[in-house]
């Protein structure tokens, strides 16, 4: 990961309130064995003036876990209101979710999992309740951002290797005032042919978007935490080509 230009410091700013009722939370985050580099993750996410954070590596380096905490913890400071999720349903070439019965929570179901997962791993159960039931956590298709206006929230875009250009521009141009967008993706699974991911990270990836609060985060295999093993599978599908 590049190293960071300036000494991160505490979010003390004053928080606006989206909701019509207050935040008040006492959550009990669990902190996980984080290696260095994704301390520097939470770290710099816990920066005020961070707006975007972009972050690949391979699979089970934290990148979802770790922007599910840094939200989390942003809600019980209550600098957000809320925190959205969205992932694509690479089924449907315009990310469409209409061949599953049911309403928009019911289709999202399968697709918010893998947040609800991460939530009861760092939270105690009871407390994923309270947060579902409270309405704190909306998970959104891709194609239902247009027209939204994000703010005084935590914006999570989980598999975002499997997102166009056109996309990242939709959710990054969603993001208003007091709120914080995660980017996670995993350039050595995308689903789809032209897939933007690479070309929306290098695109930030320097100086100029560094001072506008906007960084990108590169994990590899020394990172991986999911298992021992990972690192060595990974590393033997490489070796593929």
């Amino acid at each position: 990961m590049r190293k960071l230009k300036k000494t991160p410091s505490r979010d003390n700013s004053p928080y606006v309130e989206k909701k019509k009722t207050k935040v008040n939370l006492d959550l009990k985050i669990r902190d996980l064995p984080w290696k260095e580099r994704q301390l520097a993750f939470l770290e710099l996410a816990a920066d005020k003036d961070t707006r975007v954070i972009i972050t690949k590596g391979v699979a089970g380096t934290a990148k979802t876990i770790l922007a599910v905490h840094a939200s989390l913890t942003k809600l019980n400071d209550k600098r957000i209101s809320e925190i959205f999720y969205s992932r694509v349903p690479v089924e449907s070439s315009v990310h469409g979710i209409g061949f599953i019965k049911g309403d928009q929570d019911e289709k999202m179901n399968p697709y918010i999992q893998p947040m609800v997962d991460k939530l009861n791993e760092l939270l105690p159960v009871p407390q994923v309740k309270e947060l579902i039931n409270g309405e704190r956590l909306t998970g959104l298709p891709l194609g239902f951002l247009r027209g939204l206006n994000i703010s005084n929230a935590a914006m999570i875009l989980d598999e975002a290797q499997n997102c166009r250009v056109a996309d990242f521009l939709l959710v990054m141009s969603r993001m208003a005032t007091f709120s914080t967008l995660f980017i996670c993706g995993d350039d050595q699974q995308s689903d789809i042919k032209n897939s933007g991911f690479n070309t929306v990270y290098d695109l930030f990836d320097n100086e100029e978007s560094r001072k506008a609060g906007i960084y990108t985060v590169a994990f590899d295999h020394s990172d991986i935490v999911r298992s021992k093993e990972l690192s060595f599978i990974i590393k033997k599908f490489e070796s593929l080509g």
